[in-house]
């Protein structure tokens, strides 16, 4: 049998927002980028849903998602890691 190449998969760091559906949470990755006519750096904000199997995430934390075959309509992103647990509860809003 042939080697199998792993292709190489992007990856993505973020903030979870949301951990309410069943084995997915909501990561909101922020990317700064010069405007393409005034030069000044803002802020673009996506959200990806990522697959979370045993539920370790937590809203706040701070996570690296590996992107997957799509499992669902939205979801084509896997839970990597835990970077760095979040300090916010359930009930707190993300700014």
């Amino acid at each position: 049998m042939a080697d199998v190449k792993q292709a190489n998969k992007q990856e993505k760091v973020g903030l979870v927002v949301s951990t309410k559906m069943a084995k997915t949470i909501v990561v909101e990755v922020i990317r700064r980028v010069p405007h393409p006519l005034y030069k000044r750096i803002i802020s673009k904000k996506k959200k990806f849903y990522a697959h979370d199997e045993q539920g370790q995430a937590g809203v706040g934390d701070t996570v690296r998602i590996t992107e997957e075959r799509p499992m669902s309509k939205l979801k084509r992103w896997n839970l990597a890691e835990i970077v760095r647990k979040g300090d916010l509860l359930a009930g707190e809003k993300v700014e």
